[in-house]
């Protein structure tokens, strides 16, 4: 379906009601009365809530014309946005440059306490020791979640840690199928949702490679395959990606991993900061 096509997906669905299978008619009563909390949800979350499984959802968004759950998403949050309702949050017009400075410095401080109140010490703890006992940690992401994984990537290099950081579809699926046991991937998605990281660390789990990951999403695909998840807490809504409350949010779990793990394994750190500090003297005036 062409996003020139200006058409209300909630006409839609009722358009082709009768033409959908019982399941998927569970599914279009379910948006037609939520499709507001919709745009936050995960495939899985929707499936989960309205009692189906994730390819009923997948099909019905299909038979209405989108290529996907994501693309559906993005024409309800259209509508929305066209009957001024406030998929971007609080933020109005009409704020004068301090409110609205305010405001993003206040989603952002609720980000960081958000995630901190989901994070389990017995989680993080668990994550720590795999990362301390890794053979070789690889940061997977694309996108905005890529440019995370290589923060996460360098951070962990600067620490000592043998670390790679893997951006590329297909180098990330050929990587993945080369990894055994030992081997540890940091999966970042704020969606969980992202097709190239899923089948990828699919593949990896098939190998025994342990696999973390860090997203905005509880259930969604990318949990089905982790060993550990750690939850960010922001969720966007699809016009709302790389909104930096949720990276930073995302950067937090990850400078509190690197951290701590670094503090388990304070003289390897400290050597390895002052020799990477040492390395670059020269590039600075």
């Amino acid at each position: 379906m062409s996003r020139t096509e200006k058409v209300n997906p909630l006409l839609m669905i009722q358009s082709v009601y009768n033409s959908l299978t019982k399941t998927e008619q569970k599914v279009a009563d379910y948006i037609i009365v939520h499709h507001a909390e919709a745009v936050y949800s995960s495939v899985t979350d929707l499936a989960e809530m309205v009692g189906v499984g994730d390819t009923t959802v997948i099909r019905f968004c299909r038979k209405l014309g989108y290529r996907g759950f994501q693309d559906f998403k993005l024409a309800v949050a259209q509508n929305l946005m066209e009957n001024d309702e406030h998929v971007y949050g609080k933020i109005d017009e009409g704020d004068s440059l301090e409110i609205v400075s305010k405001k993003i410095a206040n989603q952002n401080i609720s980000a960081l306490n958000d995630t901190l109140a989901l994070l389990k010490e017995q989680t993080l703890q668990i994550a720590i020791e795999k990362i301390n006992g890794a053979k070789k940690i690889f940061f997977f992401g694309v996108g905005s979640s890529g440019f995370t994984a290589l923060d996460g990537q360098h951070r962990l290099m600067r620490l000592g840690y043998n670390a790679e950081h893997v951006s590329d579809s297909h180098i990330m699926s050929m990587t993945s199928s080369l990894l055994g046991a030992g081997d540890v991937i940091i999966a970042i998605s704020s969606s969980g949702s992202t097709k190239d990281v899923v089948d990828a660390i699919k593949i990896a789990k098939k190998n025994n490679a342990y696999i973390i990951c860090i997203t905005n999403q509880a259930r969604s695909p990318i949990t089905k395959y982790a060993d550990l998840i750690l939850l960010a807490a922001n969720k966007e809504s699809p016009f709302e990606g790389s909104i930096f409350s949720s990276k930073i949010a995302q950067l937090l779990l990850l400078d509190v991993l690197a951290t701590n793990a670094a503090l388990q394994k304070k003289e390897q750190s400290s050597k390895a900061i002052k020799n990477t500090a040492e390395s670059v003297l020269d590039k600075l005036y």
